[in-house]
């Protein structure tokens, strides 16, 4: 086994602490582009020259000159460095054209030790030279590592199948407690793992990556994880949206089978053109790309030479997810060697598509095509009130059954959203929006969406509320059920969690009135003491009224 090179090595480190900063590509306006062997795109270093006045290899020695002053000869010194790692920047250009990666890397690390000896104290226009090579380095160097798969060792449409001792506990895992769940994954993945392997094909990806499903939901469309992650794909709302998953009241793009799938290619693209390898790639996928980059800035090894060195690194349940789906590809590939009878997977479900304008309910289709509705929720997952929304939509019915659609949309009651249920309430002395949400069981977000409240906690006694309340039907407020907690003699015993103000407040008296009726010296109570109750003017009236 070769020993690896320091020179590498050390650049490793400095690009790993940088490497937030890199992923900005540099501006066209200041930096022109080259083609790699493979179509690959690299940054010119042409502008950097034209700025830095490179030196040519006609170009005469100057003899040094006895009258310069000792800054002056610093400077030249620098300028050196600075065209030296210049020069070198060209020749791992060249090297790179020429398909030899080690010796594009060799120049790029001979590059960054030039500038290493440009001192911080040094002319500002020299070491903003300097910095200026810096980044053009190192992000030449992300661009070899990102190309690598594709122009080195091929193997961007492959996953290497590593068999370590982690991968075979998670092969072990899949052989016993988990048997039954990667059973019926298999089943499932049978109605979407076509659709979702031909989309890979035509994107170039690994079709491997067809499987991914089954590690992340278990193939299972509505699967929701405790981190609101949502769908075949597992993907959270920001994700979802950054790669073109709509959410709206309506409609869940995120339960959308295909739709979801080219959000996770597009997302799995991304990740491999910062990575460059698929088990960083899938370790990203898993946890987010910001958590493997911060493990990758604190490690002292290059990781994109061994994967494995990283993956000891990570979260534990990412630590598991890489060698758990590598140990379902090996048992996908030998079934019988790891004990396997997979059986027949599910088919996948036939449909077509009907456009349609008119917001109705999935189960008022189905009774009009005479199907089953469970069969048009099936088909329709990302429908997330199992009702069309008011803008035109692609619905998803059994084959044959579009053209009866279409010719009877007209006999289908349109749907008419319910209107929300509100609670008026008048704000009181020592309440908030918290305490007022929990009393009518709502979100305090909701009651400031209903008020358009700006300051989220302020307000003020006196003022009147607009509480929105679950469901079409006005419920009465918390406080008359535990009104009926004050006994017929007037009395109350005391529970767990109860203090003398809170009594108070239910009772709509105040503490004070309580301790005088109770001759009670402090506000201290024990459970089960029974406490006699005047209740407020408000609140008499109101039992008076009730009985």
């Amino acid at each position: 086994m070769k020993s690896p090179r320091p020179t590498p090595a050390l650049f490793s480190l400095f690009l790993l602490s940088c490497l937030p900063c890199l992923v900005a590509a540099c501006s066209p306006a200041t930096e022109s582009a080259i083609v790699g062997p493979e179509g690959e795109t690299l940054a010119s270093v042409a502008v950097l020259e034209e700025s830095y006045g490179g030196v040519n290899a006609g170009d005469e020695a100057q003899a040094p000159d006895d009258t310069q002053t000792p800054d002056e000869a610093q400077d030249g010194f620098v300028q050196d460095c600075i065209d030296s790692a210049l020069d070198l920047c060209e020749t791992a250009q060249a090297y790179w054209k020429e398909g030899n990666v080690d010796g594009a890397m060799e120049a790029l690390d001979q590059a960054y030790q030039e500038i290493l000896k440009v001192d911080p104290d040094s002319d500002p226009k020299l070491v903003q030279q300097k910095e200026d090579l810096r980044f053009m380095i190192s992000k030449r160097i992300l661009e070899i590592y990102a190309s690598r798969a594709t122009a080195v060792k091929g193997n961007y449409k492959e996953i290497p199948l590593v068999l370590n001792k982690d991968v075979e506990t998670e092969i072990r895992r899949f052989q016993g407690p988990d048997r039954r769940f990667f059973l019926e994954s298999y089943r499932r993945s049978g109605k979407y793992r076509p659709m979702i392997a031909a989309a890979l094909r035509e994107a170039g990806l690994p079709e491997e990556l067809s499987w991914l499903p089954l590690i992340e939901s278990g193939f299972k469309v509505r699967a929701l994880s405790r981190a609101r992650a949502l769908g075949l794909w597992q993907f959270i709302p920001s994700t979802g949206y950054k790669f073109g998953l709509k959410r709206d009241l309506w409609v869940d793009e995120r339960l959308d089978p295909e739709k979801s799938t080219q959000a996770a290619i597009k997302y799995l693209k991304a990740l491999h053109q910062i990575f460059g390898d698929w088990t960083t790639v899938l370790a990203a996928y898993n946890c987010g790309e910001g958590t493997v980059l911060r493990v990758i800035r604190h490690q002292k090894i290059n990781y994109l030479d061994n994967f494995w060195d990283l993956y000891y690194r990570l979260p534990r349940e990412t630590a598991r997810y890489v060698p758990r789906f590598l140990a379902a590809l090996h048992i996908l590939k030998d079934p019988d060697k790891y004990g396997f009878d997979l059986g027949a997977p599910d088919p996948p479900s036939p449909y077509e598509v009907v456009p349609i304008e008119k917001q109705v309910k999935l189960s008022s289709v189905a009774r009009e095509l005479g199907v089953a509705a469970e069969d048009l929720y099936r088909l329709n997952p990302e429908l997330r009130y199992e009702v069309t929304p008011a803008a035109p939509y692609k619905l998803k019915v059994p084959p044959g059954t579009g053209s009866v659609l279409l010719a009877r949309i007209d006999q289908i009651p349109r749907y008419t959203p319910p209107k929300r249920a509100y609670a008026y309430h008048r704000v009181r002395p020592g309440e908030t929006l918290s305490t007022i949400a929990q009393r009518y069981r709502t979100r305090v977000s909701a009651i400031v969406r209903a008020n358009n409240i700006r300051r989220r906690h302020l307000i003020r006694v006196g003022q009147r509320l607009r509480i929105p309340l679950r469901g079409t039907v006005a419920r009465r407020p918390a406080r008359r059920i535990a009104r009926a907690s004050l006994r017929p003699d007037g009395t109350y015993r005391v529970r767990r969690g109860d203090s003398l103000w809170l009594i108070a407040r239910r009772f709509n008296t105040t503490t004070q009135a309580l301790q005088k009726l109770n001759n009670l010296e402090t506000t201290q109570l024990r459970v089960g003491q029974i406490l006699r109750v005047t209740p407020g003017e408000r609140l008499a009236e109101a039992a008076e009224s009730n009985s």
